[in-house]
């Protein structure tokens, strides 16, 4: 399941709630994007799938929607 994060969202950590840093983004499948997460506190560690925003639907509604000017 991919989530619905915005480009600088920050996960807090399961374990102590402390906002986590953005350690690594690798390419995945279908041009999503793996982003792993740190808790700089803890150490804990956290992966989040994220689709590509260009290839979302909301994005196919609005070019579909785009009219010129009458």
């Amino acid at each position: 399941m991919l989530a619905a994060l915005s480009p600088i969202e920050r996960p807090r950590c399961v374990r102590c709630l402390t906002r986590m840093r953005l350690a690594k983004i690798v390419l995945g499948e279908g041009h999503s994007e793996k982003r792993i997460f740190e808790c700089v506190k803890c150490g804990a560690t956290e992966i989040k799938l994220v689709a590509d925003p260009l290839d979302s639907n909301e994005l196919t509604r609005l070019t579909n929607n785009i009219r010129p000017p009458a």
